[in-house]
């Protein structure tokens, strides 16, 4: 791949604000990664993880933002052999493929984690880096959260894989709803599709997010108004982050196979990228870039978050919780469960 350059700040930068000597300037340089994994082969995508990680540093970036699943790799246009399923028994072919994709998934935590933490130490940046996790032999669709001094923060599990990514990732749960409190700001993400479910977002904004990332693998144009919206509804910072691919950029057939294989050529475009950087006020700092490749980047100013939340505060003043109330069950859920057997005169029973 040839070297990628950082997508040029063509909006207005906004200008540094110092908000008084106990919190100093409030200016965030944010870049997001538009890139696609190399698939089936893990160790390759995190050396050109890391490679883009240290151009994105080399500009500045305080805040290093990578699409859906990058790690382990988003299943464009696969099957599995899922179409040619008969009393539910999937296909050799199809089973053969599962097998070498939860190969490429990781382990939370695990070896590759550990490398990325030591990325987001070596090059100061905070890092949010879309992963397939495995746990045992299931695939969870995953993003993870570094921060610059060399630290695993934690991770989001998708809550609700659409159409047939719930046929091959499994479902997360509100433990991992979370927001990391970092140097640059609160940083959070719902991944693709359910930054459209409210109330998943209602709880992020209920955690103080301030950068919400929005990892996803919807390259519509519509889904810029997503975009938008949550910007606006949430009174923060969105990064939405979409890898760009084409088909070239995939394991030839028939070691991968796209549903559509027979339309597509080499240079074909299998992911539209479209990752963009918006404003609490709803104005579009960068992107969205459709071109390819590429480092997505604009300085954010985190005093705007206060300016758009006089306006308007989702959680705060613009909130009605004697008529409209949310709860959210955070604790794990796990199939299965264990009760020691007490102990009666030192043995169990």
């Amino acid at each position: 791949m040839a070297p990628l350059h950082p997508a040029p700040v063509d909006s207005p930068v906004v200008t540094e604000v110092d908000m008084g000597s106990d919190t100093g300037p409030t200016t965030v340089r944010a870049t997001i990664v538009q890139a696609c994994t190399v698939f089936y082969d893990t160790p390759a995508t995190l050396d050109k993880a890391e490679r883009l990680i240290a151009e994105a540093a080399a500009s500045g970036a305080q805040v290093v933002v990578f699409p859906e699943g990058f790690i382990g790799g988003y299943p464009r246009g696969a099957t599995f052999g899922l179409g040619a399923t008969i009393e539910g028994v999937n296909s050799a072919k199809g089973k053969e493929d599962f097998r070498k994709y939860h190969a490429s998934a990781i382990e939370v935590p695990g070896p590759e984690v550990a490398r990325l933490t030591a990325m987001a130490g070596k090059y100061k940046v905070n890092l949010v880096m879309g992963v397939i996790e495995k746990k045992g032999y299931t695939l969870y669709c995953c993003v993870l959260f570094f921060d610059s001094q060399g630290q695993y923060l934690g991770k989001h599990r998708k809550l609700m894989p659409t159409a047939v990514e719930r046929l091959y990732w499994g479902f997360g749960d509100g433990s991992t709803i979370q927001v990391f409190d970092t140097k640059v700001g609160k940083i959070g993400a719902l991944v693709c599709w359910e930054d459209r479910m409210p109330l998943a977002r209602t709880a992020m904004y209920s955690k103080g997010v301030e950068i919400y990332c929005a990892p996803t693998a919807d390259y519509s144009p519509e889904w810029q108004a997503s975009m938008i919206h949550i910007a606006l509804e949430g009174g923060c910072f969105v990064l939405g982050a979409c890898q760009f691919g084409q088909r070239k950029d995939f394991p030839p057939a028939p070691e991968y196979v796209f549903a559509a294989e027979d339309k597509l050529k080499p240079d074909s475009v299998v992911s539209g990228g479209g990752s963009v950087i918006i404003s609490p006020s709803g104005q579009v700092l960068a992107g969205p870039n459709y071109e390819g490749e590429a480092l997505i980047t604009a300085d954010i100013d985190l005093g705007e978050i206060a300016r758009a939340k006089f306006d308007f505060d989702v959680v705060g003043h613009y909130a009605r919780p004697e008529v409209l109330k949310l709860t959210v069950m955070d604790r794990p859920l796990h199939p299965v469960s264990f009760t020691a057997a007490a102990k009666t005169n030192g043995s169990q029973e």
